[in-house]
């Protein structure tokens, strides 16, 4: 067995910690939208107001920095990336999904959680519902996005070379459009067929094979 370089090494504990901390950050989301969500709608007032006093404050400081650190090694290794050539567009469109949901973390989700939480004064009501929106549309990203961080060393070509190999070009700049549009909903629309934790389920695996057939085809 040859024995790793220093760099590579490094490389090797970057991607480590990314897994760690994207495990981290996605495993806290999906408990947001599927268990404590639930909870909280049917829990007794003494046990609603202990959990969004003791409980929530915690899940989210693990959740917003999972986040924090699982964007910061995803950048040192898109930087390393770029640097040996072999960008393709699963990586384009995952780091699209990721820089998104991370955005969606600490300038939707905390800020307005924190007013609904009573940590903050401000419209709780109002609040909840723009970082529920947040959320669930991050929870609609995490199937795309683990897809594309799985298909890129498998699936991908060259995105230096987008506009000439097999209209490559055009699904991805289709898929980063659908992305756009999906996220400014996650802004200032609805939640839609999300409303339910099956409905965004089926909605982010749904969206995953939408953008597996984009590439594939278009």
């Amino acid at each position: 067995m040859e024995n790793f370089s220093s760099m590579e090494f490094i490389n090797f504990l970057v991607r480590w910690g990314h897994l760690m901390f994207g495990i981290t950050w996605i495993g806290l989301l999906y408990y947001f939208n599927f268990i404590q969500g639930g909870y909280f709608k049917s829990a007794t007032p003494e046990a609603l107001s202990d959990a969004k006093a003791k409980l929530a404050p915690s899940a989210l400081w693990w959740f917003r920095w999972g986040a924090m650190f699982t964007f910061i090694t995803g950048v040192v290794l898109l930087m390393g990336v770029q640097k040996q050539g072999v960008m393709n567009e699963y990586i384009v469109a995952g780091a699209a999904f990721g820089t998104l949901m991370f955005l969606n973390v600490w300038l939707i989700i905390w800020p307005n959680q924190k007013i609904a939480l009573g940590m903050v004064e401000g419209d709780g009501k109002a609040a909840g519902a723009k970082a529920l929106l947040a959320s669930r549309t991050n929870t609609l990203f995490s199937a795309p996005m683990a897809y594309c961080m799985l298909a890129s060393p498998h699936m991908g070509y060259d995105a230096g070379n987008l506009l000439s190999v097999n209209g490559g070009g055009t699904g991805l700049y289709v898929v980063l459009a659908l992305i756009a549009a999906l996220e400014v909903n996650g802004i200032v629309g609805k939640q839609g067929p999300m409303t339910t934790v099956k409905g965004v389920i089926h909605s982010s695996i749904g969206l995953a094979v939408v953008m597996a057939l984009i590439f594939q085809y278009v």
